[in-house]
């Protein structure tokens, strides 16, 4: 019988898994319905990385990751590639400023407000007689999804825990009060703790254990564009503040470019289906802003659609609710993958030492929509 389920076989679960058996923990399973992993969220994740957030403990996350990130690049493929915000909107500049105060005061020290002018020579051949200022993030970047989640597993794996593929989580059962188990397409697999980590399918599942948690599914499309000529030297990651509308490079692509926004007409589904019909939307976009984007020829089979799993004040749920032995790590409003390393090491000390002590994430605990104590984050795209 293990002592402790995750369920969930994508980049946050392997990172619980990992981070639990190093810490020692022994008899750690790891559940994932489909045949292997990575076929969820993780894999259709772009790999963005950034610190560059409104509030603290986004903050601190992305900073103890990307340094993670930094460290394992080998394995992982950081690129330091930058994040550059701009916006439109003068009274949206103080915001800009504040959050670089912010996030120098924990320990980013390479981001920087930006002037009208210092936006229009990151990339002179976007648009930006209407911008009014910026920032930039220079240790923001890319990696590489999979990898990280593969890093993990690798790890957990060694270090004696066990991943089984195939093995479909249907409930979790609760006795008195407490985790008894889960209820799995094999039959009931008796444990002390669950880990749930199922993405954007965490709701239906943490409801059969009576708790009701406040993820929701919400899609989100990619398109994959070919320039016929390289890109401009040094694109990084470039994102309006106002609309959500980003562009970047394909990793390891001199011509190959992904953009997108938040599409305010999706409802909140289970679909991963990739409408054709985005492609106008966004390219609509990209003429009025870079007209360098407008040339480009859509990748269609490149094109992507993956789930979100919104919260709704687009913050992770970590630690403990009201079940004894359940604990949550979801909800992550699209920062699953960049927070993933922070997020191993934050559940694994509230599971075998009753807190985070390297970092306090009580302020994402589940508790908070009771409380009325929700967070604020403007810069989600």
């Amino acid at each position: 019988m293990p002592e402790t389920v995750i369920i969930g076989g994508g980049v946050v679960g392997a990172s619980v898994a990992s981070h639990l058996t190093e810490r020692g923990a022994r008899d750690v399973v790891l559940f994932e319905r489909e045949g292997r992993q990575g076929l969820g969220s993780t894999g259709k994740a772009t790999g963005g990385v950034r610190s560059q957030f409104e509030t603290e403990i986004n903050i601190r996350l992305s900073k103890y990751s990307i340094d993670f990130f930094r460290d394992q690049s080998g394995f992982v493929g950081y690129q330091r590639r930058g994040y550059l915000f701009f916006t439109c909107r003068p009274d949206a500049v103080d915001y800009l400023k504040r959050n670089v105060e912010s996030q120098r005061r924990n320990g980013v020290d390479d981001v920087d407000f930006l002037t009208a002018d210092d936006v229009g020579k990151m990339v002179p051949d976007m648009r930006c007689d209407d911008v009014v200022g910026g920032s930039f993030g220079g240790s923001d970047g890319f990696i590489d999804p999979v990898a990280v989640m593969e890093l993990f597993s690798a790890r957990a794996t060694e270090h004696g825990g066990r991943i089984d593929t195939g093995v479909d989580v249907r409930a979790i059962a609760v006795e008195n009060g407490a985790v008894r188990g889960v209820e799995t397409s094999g039959g009931l697999v008796e444990c002390e703790k669950v880990v749930l980590c199922a993405g954007a399918w965490s709701r239906s599942l943490a409801a059969t254990a009576g708790v009701d948690l406040p993820v929701e599914p919400m899609r989100r499309q990619i398109v994959w564009a070919r320039s016929k000529g390289p890109l401009p030297i040094g694109l990084p990651m470039v994102i309006d503040l106002d609309t959500g509308f980003h562009f970047r490079p394909a990793k390891n692509s001199e011509t190959d470019v992904l953009f997108a926004f938040p599409d305010t007409e999706e409802m909140s589904s289970f679909c991963c289906d990739f409408d054709d019909a985005f492609i106008e939307k966004v390219y609509e976009r990209a003429r009025y802003r870079a007209p360098f984007l407008a040339a480009t020829v859509p990748v269609l089979e490149k094109c992507r659609a993956g789930l979100y799993e919104n919260t709704p004040d687009h913050h992770a749920i970590l630690g403990r609710c009201g079940v004894e032995g359940l604990y949550l790590a979801c909800g992550f409003s699209g920062h699953g993958v960049m927070h993933s390393p922070a997020t191993g090491r934050a559940l694994s000390e509230i599971i075998l030492d009753g807190e985070a002590k390297f970092l306090d994430v009580s302020c994402l605990s589940i508790d908070r929509f009771a409380k009325g104590e929700l967070l604020h984050e403007t810069a989600f795209i």
